[in-house]
């Protein structure tokens, strides 16, 4: 199976690093530099993953693919 897309993205309002999976709606997370906001959005994967199974949710395929692969 495909992992999941992550966007990572400087936030001026934030004055750091926010990094969001589109397939997995709302799970976002944020750090001071790239690599932090990578490391936290992991986190939230997993305990986003964890929820769905627990309440019986839906568990989307990754399916996600930026424009630019989309040519």
């Amino acid at each position: 199976m495909k992992d999941y897309h992550i966007n990572i993205f400087y936030s001026e309002a934030d004055e750091g690093y926010i990094a969001d999976i589109p397939d997995l709606k709302y799970c976002s997370a944020f750090g001071e530099t790239p690599e932090a906001a990578l490391r936290e959005v992991q986190i939230a994967k997993e305990a986003w993953l964890e929820a769905a199974k627990a309440v019986g949710k839906a568990i989307p395929l990754p399916k996600y693919r930026p424009i630019i692969y989309q040519i």
